[in-house]
């Protein structure tokens, strides 16, 4: 056997051991929303993001860059109910600093999370690749994301005080995920930080991250989705990994919350992080382009994005509407979606087509709640009229 059939019978047994180890396989749905990833995007936004200044807190710029996020996300036609700010303070500062949290609620599991998030805030200079490199790969994914219904909810986070140590994710870990009841059930923490490379080095190499650290309760499972996370970077971007240890970032408020994680980080590290050099001239944006294209395929794989209504040129004719939880026994959730109007009816309608229940919602939620309990066990017909849009979709009463 010469050397040329060995290798690609190994790359066969190492692509077929993959596939049945992690259950992943190329996806060509994926692959068509990775491959609308844009190159002038990254490059843009990342000018953009330097020219916020130096985002430190209580400054004018991190303000400033909130706003320019929270823009970003309504631009990508994600709705102002969808975003939500939450503020903090903590010992040794009087500065108000702001997480920006993004929500795409899931059609299976809407109460179970993907986070995807990194740092907008930075210290002495602007942080182009730290962190406006995971910045804008964030963004690039949120806004392909957009029109594509995932079975699990995701929560694109952009965090403030990680440079003054990870104060924003320990606040929004303390504030949010444990304040809910139950606690915030997280399926993953995937984070990213400083994924922009060095200008005038061979960048072809993305440092995935898992759990080595104390408490070791889910460092298996961050093992597994770390491992997922490699297969997906090699599916879907041309890049090499490197397999490291998750630290100092904030996935580490929620690893050390006992949740899972994994993340990106640059294999050649910059030397201008936290100085006044850290800037575009000094990065690589066609690596950062490649870092954002490996988060697009490994964000659909985590929050099994559909591989079947994958329109991304207009709504798809739902809106991304979604009823949950489906079937249900005592309250149906009613998910706007991508729809801007806030004055809507929803009635159900039963098999022999009587309306069993109409109700006119005024001022709605992202998320209004109707009781269904008194209505018999069966299939019925949820209908949804929004102006001159109307929806609807199969409800499951048990």
């Amino acid at each position: 056997m010469n050397f040329t059939k060995r290798n690609l019978l190994l790359f066969v047994f190492t692509l077929v051991f993959t596939t049945n180890l992690f259950g992943q396989t190329f996806e060509q749905a994926y692959a068509n929303v990775v491959n609308q990833c844009s190159q002038s995007n990254i490059t843009t936004n990342l000018t953009q993001y330097e020219a916020l200044g130096v985002k430190r807190r209580g400054t004018p710029a991190l303000q400033n860059t909130l706003d320019w996020l929270k823009n970003k996300y309504l631009s990508y036609g994600y709705t102002a109910s969808q975003l939500q700010e939450y503020s903090y303070t903590y010992a040794g500062s009087t500065a108000v600093c702001k997480n920006l949290v993004v929500t795409k609620i899931g059609t299976v599991y809407p109460n179970t999370f993907l986070i995807v998030c990194g740092h907008y805030d930075s210290i002495v200079g602007t942080g182009t690749n730290d962190n406006g490199s995971g910045v804008v790969s964030i963004l690039e994914t949120a806004r392909l994301l957009q029109n594509i219904p995932t079975e699990y909810s995701i929560k694109f986070i952009n965090f403030s005080g990680e440079e003054d140590g990870l104060k924003g994710s320990q606040n929004y870990v303390s504030a949010v995920v444990n304040s809910t009841t139950p606690k915030m059930d997280i399926r993953l923490v995937f984070n990213l930080d400083e994924v922009g490379g060095v200008a005038g080095m061979v960048n072809n190499t993305i440092t995935c991250e898992r759990d080595t650290s104390s408490p070791t309760v889910n460092n298996a499972a961050s093992s597994a989705f770390t491992n997922q996370l490699i297969t997906c970077v090699g599916l879907y971007s041309p890049l090499n990994t490197f397999l490291a240890s998750a630290y100092a970032s904030d996935y580490m408020s929620f690893q050390s919350n006992s949740d899972i994680i994994t993340g990106f980080f640059e294999k050649n590290e910059t030397t201008h992080k936290h100085t006044a050099t850290d800037l575009l001239v000094n990065m690589d944006p066609v690596y950062n382009y490649n870092v954002a294209k490996a988060t697009i395929g490994a964000t659909m794989h985590f929050a099994k994005a559909s591989t079947t209504v994958l329109s991304l040129d207009a709504n798809s004719s739902d809106f991304n509407v979604s009823f949950f939880p489906n079937p249900t026994k005592d309250t149906l959730n009613i998910n706007l979606g991508s729809i801007t109007e806030t004055n809507y009816t929803f009635s159900l309608i039963d098999i022999n087509g009587k309306e069993v229940l109409n109700e006119t919602i005024k001022n709605a939620k992202f998320i209004e709640s109707i009781p269904v309990s008194n209505l018999s066990k069966g299939i019925y017909l949820g209908v949804l009229n929004v102006g001159e849009k109307r929806i609807t979709k199969k409800v499951v009463i048990d």
